[in-house]
């Protein structure tokens, strides 16, 4: 039980995995639900960015929520929710009732990575952060793989409608779990007094940071710009990658649900041997900004790779280029989510930096539903240019995490109104 760290961390897992199941099995039943409600690609692009909205505009208040009641509550909370408003996207029989489940969706799918970063920093030292996070964020590549034959299965035996009950049950099951099994970090009949790492509260007359002053550092606008590039790429997976296989690739229902899972399958391992990777490094006597930056850097720039992929007519070389984007972006977000436990300033701010963050990568996800939607529509059903435009934010996000974001470390704080000796050198 001294190990149950590791146990927190594979419910999360299962938490991200169920997330992504949810909010991906929309793309699955895309091509059944345009046919269904008799729209086109342009209203399926605003369908699909509906979750956008609300997910994205959630993270910053959510991220406060969670450093304000504790992962422990939060997480349940909002996996409940979630599932609620999936099961409720079956009995959607129009384009605006599709649309608000969506809205409706992304409100709780909005806790579940805010709670995670947090539960990382409760129970993880900084040596071993990349790979616990990258455990939990493969519950993404996992979920978003699974969602795909698990969907197209239920679909071709018991039609659309009944994939989002089925899928929206998988979350109450979690609950059950979580309630049974989780205890708090101090709980020392769970963790052992070895494995309980001590939290820094903030006290009075010591430094402090309020939620607004985080916005002052350069490192926090560039977590949220390179966050932004890294989500860009992956939310076309999630969205418009099943579309592009059967509209343009030609790919039937049965090999969307077994050669369409290769790029995700790529980056569960990618994921994990991310977050390896920088551990390792810093463990080996690595600075934390040279091991998470080179991780970072080196896998968004691989990941502009994804252009390739729409000037080949060879179906392999095209699944190995969307392979090999998407395993590098899992590369890279192991260390990613692990940055908002590395530079919070508190304890106390864990959450709300990885709200913070993830609010503007999510703002990808609008983008590039609504683009691709109108540049298919345009170009009567080309990829060709959201694939160009992905690569080039690929090449961005590089540059975000190399210049912008300044040394991993705990952002600088006010003491008695005055800043840190530091604070000249991280604000923007």
């Amino acid at each position: 039980m001294r190990k149950m760290r590791w146990v927190v961390i594979f419910l999360c897992f299962l938490a991200i995995a169920v997330n992504y199941v949810d909010r991906a099995n929309l793309a699955v039943a895309a091509p059944q639900i345009e046919k269904t409600l008799g729209i086109g690609p342009a209203q399926m692009g605003l369908i699909l960015s509906g979750f956008f909205w609300t997910y994205a505009f959630m993270q910053m208040p959510f991220g406060w929520f969670v450093d304000r009641v504790g992962a422990r509550i939060a997480l349940p909370l909002a996996v409940g929710w979630w599932s609620v408003f999936t099961a409720a996207t079956s009995v959607a029989g129009s384009v605006s009732a599709m649309f608000g489940c969506r809205l409706m969706l992304g409100i709780g799918e909005a806790g579940a990575y805010p709670s995670c970063a947090k539960l990382v920093a409760q129970w993880f030292k900084p040596a071993q952060r990349a790979i616990a996070t990258s455990i939990f964020d493969s519950g993404s590549r996992v979920g978003s793989a699974l969602s795909i034959p698990l969907v197209a299965l239920i679909i071709s035996t018991a039609g659309w409608k009944a994939s989002f009950v089925i899928t929206g049950v998988l979350g109450a099951v979690w609950i059950v779990g979580w309630l049974v099994i989780y205890r708090s970090p101090a709980h020392g009949d769970m963790t052992g007094p070895t494995d309980v790492l001590p939290q820094r509260e903030a006290h009075a007359g010591e430094p402090h940071a309020s939620w607004a002053s985080l916005f002052r550092h350069r490192t926090v606008w560039g977590m949220m710009l390179g966050f932004f590039c890294l989500n860009f790429v992956i939310y076309f997976f999630i969205t418009w990658f099943p579309s592009y296989l059967v509209q343009t690739r030609g790919f039937s229902l049965k090999s969307l649900g077994t050669l369409g899972t290769i790029p995700a399958l790529m980056s569960i391992p990618s994921g994990w041997l991310g977050g390896y990777v920088s551990d390792a490094l810093y463990r080996r006597g690595w600075s934390l900004t040279a091991s998470r930056k080179t991780c970072m850097v080196g896998g968004m720039l691989m990941s502009s790779v994804i252009t390739l992929s729409a000037f080949t007519s060879n179906i392999y070389l095209m699944l190995a280029c969307f392979g090999v984007a998407y395993g590098s972006l899992a590369f890279a977000a192991a260390s990613i989510w692990s940055l908002p436990a590395d530079v919070a300033p508190t304890p106390n701010h864990v959450a709300s930096l990885s709200g913070i963050q993830n609010f503007a990568s999510n703002l990808a996800g609008i983008v590039i539903t609504t683009f691709t939607g109108a540049m298919v529509a345009l170009t009567k059903g080309s990829f060709t240019i959201p694939l160009i435009v992905a690569g080039g934010f690929c090449l961005l996000g590089a540059f975000s995490y190399l210049v912008i974001v300044d040394r991993v470390e705990p952002l600088p704080t006010k003491h008695d109104g005055h800043d840190d000796a530091e604070t000249a050198r991280s604000p923007v």
